[in-house]
């Protein structure tokens, strides 16, 4: 074997061996994530004497930015509907973001049904208030009542505990913000390869909590203080992109209170929603997604950022190489074999929370379709332009 090939070699299974380690460090801190009575535990007390009572969890706002959303909103109130929270210890506020559909008027008509308090706000009775999620969110937010807040999207099903678990984590008083589990649903190919994408983003986003060096969460299963929002200067900052209503919160909070950030790691607190239905969809959301990286304030999510667009480029250039260069298949063999074991260790667990352990067997479609996907996602990301709920975003 040349000096050469050994050169290309390692310059093929670096990346993915330091992908392999940061992964097992995930796990073991997933793994090590604590359960529901540990994120009650004060350390003055006992884990077996905690008890929580319905008097003492925290009084909870629901904020739901909606656009054009007639058609996803009815099944999620009918989940709300169904909580085992009781009714009076929350209220579902409705912010329509210039709908053009019937999103007002029907929220109008469940407002009369519903046992729990559903309010109606609209963004174009506030002039100067603005567009988008974050503004919906912050125009919610002043007429609030509760002192905590769960953040899920319009087109999101929440299971019957949802309420309660959220409840139960923020009523312990060292709680800022709880981040939790967001399941993707749908049929075909294209959903299940999303579906494990999303898998392992909750999971990475749940570990990194784990090790207090957060890099992700999802808007669609949030809870945080209203205090907490202020104390941070809320959105101020990053409030001219359009997405990051919850990453930027993530960080500054994780910033200010260190130990105040918690996984809630139950499989009954899960959202679920549906996947992108075609391929330019599912990349116009990635770019979204995507396009916020560069204005992250803490280095944690970038490092992870570059590893893993790296790791998959030495995968996808390892399987070109050997076109020219065939005496590398070892290296390449073994830079693949170092990525999926990773993944596979990695992701069980967590596809086990999910109830989505048969998605383990896309593994390796998606990987092998992953490079160039993350490739033009990050690309086109750098534009800073990109199509959202009909609108035209810089």
């Amino acid at each position: 074997m040349s000096g050469l090939t050994v050169v290309l070699g390692l310059v093929l299974v670096v990346p993915p061996l330091l992908y392999a380690v940061a992964m097992l460090r995930f796990r073991q801190a997933w793994q090590q994530l604590p359960a529901l009575p540990m994120l009650l535990h004060s350390p003055k007390q006992n884990q077996a004497e905690v008890s929580v009572s319905v008097g003492d969890i925290p009084k909870i706002s629901v904020l739901i930015a909606a656009r054009n959303e007639a058609g996803n909103l009815p099944g999620l109130l009918q989940d709300l509907q169904a909580q085992t929270l009781p009714a009076a210890r929350f209220e579902v506020i409705v912010v329509d973001d210039y709908s053009s559909d019937t999103t007002a008027s029907l929220v109008r008509q469940w407002a009369e049904q519903v046992s729990f308090s559903l309010r109606l706000l609209a963004l174009s009775d506030a002039p100067g208030q603005g567009t988008g999620k974050k503004a919906a969110l912050e125009a919610a937010l002043a007429v609030a009542q509760a002192p905590w807040v769960v953040c899920t999207d319009a087109d999101c099903r929440v299971p019957a505990d949802w309420l309660r678990l959220h409840a139960l984590a923020a009523s312990n008083p060292a709680t800022h913000l709880v981040s939790a589990p967001v399941r993707l649903t749908g049929s075909g190919w294209l959903a299940q390869l999303q579906a494990l994408e999303m898998a392992g983003l909750v999971g990475v986003g749940a570990a990194g909590i784990g090790q207090k060096a957060p890099t992700m969460c999802n808007g669609a299963n949030l809870g945080y203080r209203r205090s907490t929002f202020t104390a941070v200067g809320g959105f101020a900052g990053n409030s001219h992109l359009a997405s990051g209503d919850d990453e930027f919160l993530l960080h500054k909070i994780q910033q200010r209170y260190p130990s105040g950030v918690q996984f809630l790691k139950e499989s009954n607190a899960t959202v679920s929603t549906a996947t992108q239905p075609t391929i330019p969809a599912l990349l116009r959301q990635r770019v979204r997604w995507a396009s916020k990286w560069p204005h992250y304030q803490t280095t944690a999510p970038q490092r992870l950022a570059v590893l893993v667009l790296l790791t998959n480029l030495a995968l996808f250039l390892g399987l070109v190489s050997l076109l020219l260069w065939p005496a590398l298949w070892p290296w390449v063999a073994g830079g693949w074999l170092l990525k999926l074991g990773a993944d596979v260790v990695f992701l069980r667990p967590v596809l086990r929370l999910l109830g989505r352990q048969e998605l383990l067997w896309w593994l390796l479609p998606l990987q092998l379709l992953y490079a160039p996907y993350a490739l033009a996602v990050a690309l086109a990301a750098r534009r800073g332009q990109y199509q959202w709920k009909g609108r035209q975003v810089t």
